[in-house]
């Protein structure tokens, strides 16, 4: 397997991040600036990143070296541990093989330090003093946060009004590492007050979180904007997750058929399943990729594949990805980290490629999937984690009514412990499943921007 080439032969974990733009057959479409709709330059980028970002945003490279100071936090918790779940399969009675790997080890409890570490060290590198981002559950803030304590930097984080209220715990963590966690919207940006003054109630979204917190960047030269997924240079980050999997698989003498993602952002999805997309891209065995995401926030399997922008402020510039609508805001449902309006522009391509197959799940069989993870494996997974737990079970499913055995594989993306309240909530029956307006959604899409 050509992906020994990315691990370290000491303690087998990756030396570069695979950059799957390097075997797509074709480009995705370009980034465009908001005004003039031509494709943006590196210097309308450079208010918001450093430049060895804005470099990976861009590169076509298949290899992209993670630095040795990078490394050498990664190895804190990285390799992370691939574990096949026999009880689950025992309990299922599936002659299928389920594997997952495990992102909930790292210092903050999901596969997010994985990149906030390298934003913050490429930040630290560029002379910055203070970064800002948004979170929705709170594990993007609370890893970030504990990477600007490595080094040295301040971070500021708007975190979506109705998770900032749900899990205190996640905003705790943020603040024992040392960010200021604010919730969003707030009255602190012009983005957030124009939101409170159309709508005092809000309970905010992802969209205007990302507005408040780019905002705030922009106006400051010693401040840079970080965020959680999305972005290209974020999916790349993220696929030390696969490409550790594909060697821990081949140990095991195994490839998976099928891979499971949970999707909001696209980067744990990305992290996983882009090594082996990669992989087959070039020559190598098939293998089918389920997104799975929430049907009260169905941006892939609902959303139209569009130039939007990335906010609700309309500060960004334009991807193409499949999009509800910049302006829509999801309901409260406690999969905070998928309740945002649009998708990866890489994963959306990959989509239209017909690399990647979306489906929706309420949140209920989601948390009932969890709860049976839970009982036979004994890791309680975060609410988002239990979308790719319950396609993993459906699949498994699928394939004991099939008589068929085949190799799943699923990104356990983060454990659930800072998310008593909703398993509380759920145990007591006060949880029901959410559907998107799609009057509202409808309302969102009107508003794209028009695009020649």
């Amino acid at each position: 397997m050509d992906t020994i080439k990315y691990l370290l032969s000491e303690d087998q974990m990756p030396t570069a991040w695979y950059n799957i733009q390097a075997d797509l057959p074709k480009p995705v479409p370009p980034v465009l600036h908001p005004g003039t709709h031509q494709p943006i330059t590196p210097q309308d980028l450079e208010p918001l990143f450093p430049a060895a970002l804005i470099e990976q945003e861009v590169s076509r490279d298949r290899d992209i070296e993670i630095p040795e100071e990078v490394q050498q936090i990664y190895r804190q918790w990285r390799p992370t541990p691939l574990y096949r779940a026999r009880r689950l399969e025992q309990v299922l009675d599936t002659p299928a093989k389920i594997y997952y790997k495990y992102e909930g080890v790292s210092p903050s409890g999901s596969h997010k330090p994985n990149t906030a570490v390298p934003q913050a060290y490429y930040n630290k590198m560029a002379g910055v003093k203070r970064l800002t981002t948004e979170t929705g559950a709170g594990q993007w803030g609370s890893s970030l946060a504990f990477a600007g304590s490595l080094f040295g930097l301040e971070v500021e984080v708007y975190m979506v009004k109705v998770s900032y209220e749900q899990k205190p715990y996640r905003r705790a963590l943020m603040e024992s590492y040392g960010a200021r966690a604010i919730a969003s919207p707030s009255s602190q940006t012009e983005a957030g007050r124009q939101i409170l003054q159309a709508n005092p109630d809000s309970t905010g979204s992802l969209g205007i979180a990302i507005g408040e917190a780019v905002e705030v960047a922009a106006q400051d030269e010693n401040t840079k904007y970080a965020l959680g997924s999305v972005l290209n240079h974020v999916l790349l980050h993220q696929t030390v997750i696969g490409l550790e999997t594909l060697a821990q698989l081949e140990m095991a003498g195994d490839y998976p058929d099928i891979i499971v993602g949970c999707t909001g952002g696209g980067s744990n999805f990305a992290g996983i399943a882009f090594p082996f997309i990669g992989a087959q891209l070039r020559g190598d065995r098939p293998v089918r990729c389920i997104a799975v995401e929430p049907a009260a926030c169905p941006t892939l399997t609902k959303g139209q594949y569009a130039y939007d922008f990335g906010d609700t402020a309309h500060l960004t510039p334009l991807v193409k990805m499949h999009t509800l609508g910049s302006t829509f805001v999801p309901q409260g449902f406690h999969a905070g980290g998928l309740r945002y309006h649009g998708m990866a522009p890489l994963l959306s391509h990959l989509l239209q490629l017909g690399h990647i197959e979306p489906t929706a799940y309420p949140q209920l069989s989601c948390f009932a999937a969890g709860v049976t993870f839970a009982r036979t494996e004994g890791i309680l997974p975060a609410p988002e984690a239990n979308h790719a737990v319950k396609g993993a079970i459906d699949a498994a499913l699928h394939c004991k009514q099939a008589g068929e055995s085949k190799t799943i594989l699923f990104n356990l993306c983060g454990h659930g412990h800072f998310d008593m309240q909703a398993y509380i909530d759920y145990q007591a029956g006060k949880l029901r499943d959410l559907e998107y307006s799609s009057e509202e959604v409808a309302m969102a899409l009107a508003g794209l921007p028009v695009v020649p």
